[in-house]
């Protein structure tokens, strides 16, 4: 029987299948044990090393748990029905084979920053490019077994890759022994070759040292170009899983060179115009995430597309704007940072103007109410002179009164909103204040010259029961 890989998804024609997972509980007291008899297809079906979700299994459960790849023996320690399992293993696929974004198991698994410890998790399906919840206990294993390190793999054959190893070695060392001492190998036919390669677009090289002496051109030495023009170039011609690769070292770049990579980025779609488009918005948000520097990329944005027209770039650029900073407050805090420089550093007449720009990132849904009340409480030093934030916040003083005094209301209104009617069985009806029903006659108190009170009322409605009713007076 096959299940679907996302047990939650009911579509019909889902394509993504795993088979049911089998579990046989074997030995007795203390040696008890259940062996997950199909794993390998299992793990196959979900493209992970088996060892992964057995792990997930003893982390979860608490228990120990053994590989033996070459009896395709997968076990955990105590007894453990097929159903419970198969609800850990629901747990698993979520954590480590479903794409956050569009759920589906197209993933794979890279190890970045052995120092630190981070896995990611990549999407064939959507690009999605994001790190895996690194506090599950199975994330300490991961690391220590990368997806292509598998233990159990390892283990299956501990001697074949060696072997192939020096086979290799000694092969290449034939060849170059061949070449050297065959006559083909002349330094025009090689010349020739490597033009070749030039045309074709394969490779991309020049000679780092020349023979001069008249020697033989055998003992040129030929390497990759590393100008900046010609490494771009080779970029741009790799695959995205290439690229991606290709790009790890970036987050071993201090922050401030992080920053400095997505502030070239954005300068670049700046100039081309490409910022409004929503695609280029969520590309640079991946890429910040990638990146990590998030919480930093508003002081990009102020410095990079706002000037003494702040007012109508909030609007031109609020999709952006949004993106980074809708639910990070720290984000937020640091666009009233870069804000800060904007009217003391850069455009110092616009100061005068800190309530309405204020105004309008609030409106644009931008910044929040709190952050900005936070802000206001005291004034920093951090991006600018403790002076100069406290003029900026004492122009700001119009705007963050308002907002106060909006909360207040708020905060009345929602008191009042919350007085509730009591209906009471034991309340006394003299207690009720009772509205008289008003002939045509007697609506106008002026004309009567007389108002009745509660009490009144009750004693002519006593005083009218009374009375006999007389049909002809209806």
């Amino acid at each position: 029987m096959a299940f679907n890989i996302d047990r939650s998804n009911t579509d019909p024609f889902y394509r993504y299948k795993m088979p049911r997972l089998i579990a046989k509980v074997e030995g007795k007291g203390n040696g008890i044990k259940t062996v997950i008899v199909n794993m390998t297809e299992v793990a196959k079906a979900l493209s992970r090393p088996p060892t992964y979700p057995t792990k997930y299994f003893g982390c979860e459960l608490g228990a120990q748990t053994l590989f033996d790849a070459k009896n395709d023996r997968y076990i955990v320690n105590g007894s453990h029905m097929d159903e419970k399992l198969q609800t850990l293993l629901d747990g698993f696929i979520k954590k480590f084979v479903l794409c956050p974004e569009c759920s589906n198991p197209e993933t794979n698994l890279v190890l970045f920053h052995a120092k630190r410890g981070t896995i990611m998790q990549r999407c064939i399906a959507c690009g999605y490019n994001g790190s895996v919840d690194m506090r599950h206990k199975l994330t300490t294993f991961i690391l220590k077994n990368p997806p292509d390190q598998d233990p159990a793999a390892v283990a299956a054959t501990p001697s074949k890759g060696k072997k192939s190893k020096r086979e290799k070695g000694k092969k290449e060392d034939e060849e170059k022994e061949k070449e050297r001492g065959s006559p083909e190998s002349t330094p025009t036919s090689g010349q020739e070759q490597m033009a070749d390669l030039r045309e074709s677009g394969h490779m991309i090289s020049v000679p780092l040292s020349k023979n001069t002496g008249g020697g033989d051109d055998d003992d040129e030495d030929w390497g990759d170009e590393i100008t900046e023009e010609a490494v771009s170039k080779r970029i741009g011609e790799l695959s995205d899983a290439a690229r991606g690769l290709t790009f790890t070292d970036d987050l071993e770049k201090s922050a401030e060179e992080r920053l400095n990579i997505i502030y070239e980025t954005i300068k670049i779609k700046r100039d081309e115009g490409e910022l409004v488009k929503p695609a280029v918005v969520k590309g640079l948000f991946a890429e910040a995430e990638r990146l990590e520097v998030n919480d930093k990329v508003p002081l990009v944005l102020v410095e990079l597309l706002l000037n003494d027209k702040v007012l109508l770039q909030l609007q031109k650029y609020k999709n952006l704007f949004l993106r980074f900073c809708a639910q990070n407050q720290k984000a937020q805090k640091s666009l009233l940072g870069g804000l800060e420089i904007l009217l003391a550093k850069e455009y110092p007449e616009l100061m005068a103007k800190t309530s309405h720009i204020l105004k309008a990132l609030y409106d644009l849904d931008i910044l929040e109410e709190a952050v900005i009340l936070e802000w206001a409480k005291k004034p920093s030093k951090k991006y600018v002179s403790k002076e100069q934030c406290t003029q900026i916040q004492k122009e700001a003083h119009a705007f963050v009164t308002w907002l106060e005094q909006a909360e207040e209301e708020s905060d009345e209104e929602e008191e009042e909103g919350d007085d509730e009617i009591i209906y009471s069985n034991t309340q006394k009806a003299t207690e009720i204040t009772v509205e008289p029903l008003k002939s045509p006659a007697s609506s106008n108190p002026a004309v009567n010259g007389e108002k009745k009170t509660a009490s009144a009322v009750a004693v002519d409605k006593n005083n009218d029961d009374d009375d006999d009713i007389d049909i002809d007076d209806i």
